[in-house]
């Protein structure tokens, strides 16, 4: 039996193909201004690289702030309990997540069947997610995939990012380049104030080993050891920890069609 898993985020779409309890296929494209078709199209990414085009999935469960526009979707689940679901198949000893997208932060605490037992949402703007490393990185004119490891170079002290507001802290980084402060310093205040910012959202959902990162920052190796150094626990990162939703959906796609899913 086919089962899919559907995850419309609010910058990237995300589908993974279930095929007998074994992942099949995968697809992440950018969402866009219709959630709809991004959804469709993951979809059909997805099918087309599983090899099965054309045809349809027995069960498609959607997820992601955009699951309210698929109408071809049987189910739609939160995200919060595909986060956990998909983060419990990959390591069944976690007990704390932290999901960390492009515009919102999640922190959820599931029980040892990855049922969702606590989770809290960041309140702020974007200077709590990935959006804020983007922002950044672009003002720095450096590379995503370079933010995390020069972030690990600083060669003085990393330097103090107080803001909790994209646009102040844009005015922050500023006025240390003009300083003459490095990039590398800068960068490692940045991943430090977005480190010390999920670990206040964690802390309301209480931290238990094993702790498990999602979504695009979990890539960021600069915020991963500042959260690890706040937390005290190592972080198990997913292989592709941006479908992590995506494969929750999926599971949950299975097990409606009768099928558990080996975990």
């Amino acid at each position: 039996m086919i089962a899919a898993g559907v995850d419309v985020g609010s910058l990237t779409s995300k589908a993974v193909i279930l095929e007998d309890g074994k992942v099949r296929s995968s697809s992440l494209i950018l969402t866009g201004p219709e959630g709809r078709a991004a959804g469709e199209r993951a979809l059909a990414i997805a099918f087309e690289r599983a090899g099965l085009a054309g045809d349809r999935p027995d069960c498609i469960v959607a997820t992601g702030y955009g699951r309210i526009f698929l109408p071809f979707a049987d189910a739609n689940v939160t995200e919060i309990s595909c986060h956990a679901v998909g983060a419990h198949w990959h390591f069944p000893g976690v007990r704390t997540i932290l999901d960390m997208g492009g515009q919102d932060c999640k922190a959820i605490r599931c029980d040892d069947r990855g049922g969702v037992a606590e989770f809290a949402m960041n309140d702020k703007c974007a200077a709590g997610v990935g959006r804020f490393v983007e922002v950044i990185a672009g003002l720095l004119e450096v590379g995503l995939g370079d933010v995390g490891p020069l972030s690990l170079s600083t060669v003085s002290t990393q330097a103090a990012i107080s803001s909790t507001c994209v646009l102040f802290a844009k005015s922050e980084v500023l006025a240390l380049l003009r300083r003459g402060v490095r990039k590398s310093d800068i960068l490692g205040g940045v991943c430090d104030a977005l480190a010390g910012r999920v670990h206040g959202l964690l802390a309301k959902v209480g931290i238990a080993p094993e702790l498990v990162i999602s979504g695009g920052i979990a890539r960021n190796e600069g915020v991963v050891r500042r959260v690890a150094e706040k937390t005290g626990l190592e972080p198990r990162i997913p292989p592709d920890p941006q479908l992590v939703g995506a494969l929750g959906a999926a599971i949950l796609a299975q097990e409606r069609l009768g099928r558990t899913v080996p975990r």
